[in-house]
């Protein structure tokens, strides 16, 4: 098995803070980002997980068909894989530091797959409107378990958008960003085993799969225990309010 050096987390928390985003290469070795990918096919082909997230705003056709998504809620409920995952301290070290905080809460999970030729892309959004908690201390770690040049429809981040706090957007419901070119999102291009982390704040999206294989992620949204939220939202998620490191100082789950 390869063997990753680790992180400087005081950087990767310096860079958070200014970009709103920081990408650790090789969070995970190359052999387990493999194993990873096929545990996701193969749970998602045993469950036959058939829905399909794609926004409204963003159907469109690709290489001749509508473009889809394939995705499941709470992996970590079918699979302990996942599980170990969410404990690993590779993963929560980085999370704690992005956080500021040694406390790290789950919030949910989803794991996605981009279809070859057609999969999905995700409009320009923050996550805040979707989960809105009062001070902001959430955010989200993307984990590529194959990987994803600009071709596979790579995540892209506006750096520094963030600091700008919540945007305004959509009014009809589609939560997407109106008033923020595509063009001005980076593309974030990965190898398997990296992981993405952003803040709820930073305006992100993704593009069309037009390459000819899949792109398989899983993302984990946790918070900061402290940090209340506004609304019930993902209430239904499966372990939300599980501690991931650390302890929850409130005294109760939320």
């Amino acid at each position: 098995m390869t063997a990753i050096a680790s992180p400087d987390l005081d950087q990767l928390a310096a860079d958070y803070q200014r970009d709103g985003f920081v990408k650790v290469s090789g969070l995970l070795t190359p052999e387990e980002a493999a194993a990873y990918r096929r545990t996701s096919h193969e749970l998602l082909q045993r469950l036959e997980q058939a829905a399909d997230p794609t926004w409204g705003s963003a159907s469109t056709v690709s290489m001749g068909r509508a473009t889809s998504l394939q995705h499941l809620h709470d992996a970590q409920f079918y699979d302990a894989a996942f599980s170990r995952l969410l404990t690993d301290p590779r993963f929560t070290g980085v999370a704690a530091a992005v956080l500021g905080t040694p406390n790290v809460q789950l919030h949910h999970t989803k794991l996605f797959v981009k279809p070859p030729e057609n999969g999905s892309p995700f409009p320009l959004h923050q996550d805040h409107p979707f989960f809105p908690h009062t001070d902001n201390r959430v955010a989200a770690a993307i984990f590529h378990f194959d990987d994803a040049p600009e071709e596979k429809g790579c995540v892209r981040v506006v750096p520094g958008s963030h600091l700008a706090g919540p945007r305004e957007h959509d009014p009809d419901g589609g939560f997407h960003l109106n008033d923020v070119p595509f063009e001005e999102a980076v593309p974030q291009p990965a190898k398997a085993g990296d992981v993405l982390f952003f803040s709820c704040l930073t305006v992100h999206g993704s593009g069309v799969n037009i390459s000819n294989e899949a792109r398989t992620t899983w993302l984990v949204q946790f918070r900061d225990p402290a940090d209340p939220p506004l609304t019930d939202a993902h209430s239904h998620s499966l372990g939300q309010g599980m501690m991931l490191a650390g302890i929850d100082p409130t005294g109760h789950r939320r």
